[in-house]
């Protein structure tokens, strides 16, 4: 195991006013490289390389895997049977869409946890045609759906930080209403700076309680991911989504091991992750 005394890093990160934003939790992360991950240019796995990097996942300690999204991809329904065969010890977790079809094909696959996910901001409410009305209706339905099947749900807000927050906070409240446990806050083209982080998830966890964990899940598009993941960590949340080696379309996802060093090398942050097989 890393231990802070190995890692020659300034003395300035401890003193207390740096030390004094982050609480004591232990941070845990929730891994999308297989499917996220799995969108970077000229990426494509087949199920049973998807199952090795699933193997390799578990033994670097990662809680969480998203073994796919199934309803999109016979190749991901493949590889979430293979992995749901493989005695993993990280929990498998799908993808959703607020759709009923999608959460039938969780069933059909024996999964018991998944993002549910729906656009949020005003720009791909437009962009798809539909009202908020009926994003907040979809949301309820496709969430207390998947809970009546025994499917547990975190609420994914598509383009979150460019959602009106009046609306935000209407919308994870309609999701936790409806059955979601964990609520994801989603920078999905990376267009947040690290205070605006800290600023949306302090204001999430505010809106949804302290015993709801709250997600960051960001993008790399201005080369901030981590620097935003750290900061979300500061704002109160609980778990950070993303990929080995920052995989993912466009500029890629968050990198987890580099989140993880950062939090305990820095801040002395207690992280779920075996930091000494990074």
């Amino acid at each position: 195991m890393i231990t802070n005394s190995q890692i020659w890093v300034s003395d300035l990160n401890s003193r207390p006013e740096i030390r004094s934003a982050f609480q004591s939790k232990t941070i845990r992360f929730y891994d999308t490289t297989l499917r996220d991950g799995e969108q970077t240019v000229g990426v494509v796995l087949s199920p049973q390389q998807k199952l090795e990097i699933a193997r390799q996942l578990d033994e670097l300690g990662v809680s969480r895997i998203e073994a796919g999204f199934p309803r999109v991809s016979a190749e991901d329904a493949e590889a979430i049977q293979l992995m749901s065969q493989a005695n993993l010890k990280a929990e498998l977790w799908g993808f959703s869409r607020a759709v009923h079809a999608d959460v039938e094909e969780l069933v059909r696959l024996g999964l018991h946890a998944s993002i549910i996910e729906a656009p949020t901001s005003d720009l791909k409410l437009s962009a798809y045609g539909i009202s908020r009305d009926e994003v907040l209706r979809r949301v309820r339905d496709a969430v207390s759906f998947a809970i009546q099947n025994g499917i547990t749900g975190a609420f994914f807000a598509v383009d979150g930080t460019r959602t009106d927050l009046g609306f935000l906070k209407s919308v994870y409240l309609a999701a936790m209403d409806a059955g979601a446990k964990e609520i994801v806050v989603v920078d999905t083209i990376g267009a947040c700076g690290p205070e605006a982080v800290e600023f949306l998830v302090r204001e999430v966890c505010g809106w949804v309680g302290k015993d709801t964990p709250v997600h960051f899940h960001g993008h790399n598009d201005f080369g901030m991911a981590t620097a935003c993941a750290v900061a979300a960590v500061r704002g109160g949340a609980s778990w950070i989504q993303g990929t080995i080696n920052g995989m993912g379309e466009r500029a890629g996802n968050a990198d987890i091991c580099e989140i993880a060093l950062a939090l305990q090398c820095l801040y002395n942050v207690p992280v779920d992750l075996k930091l000494g097989k990074v």
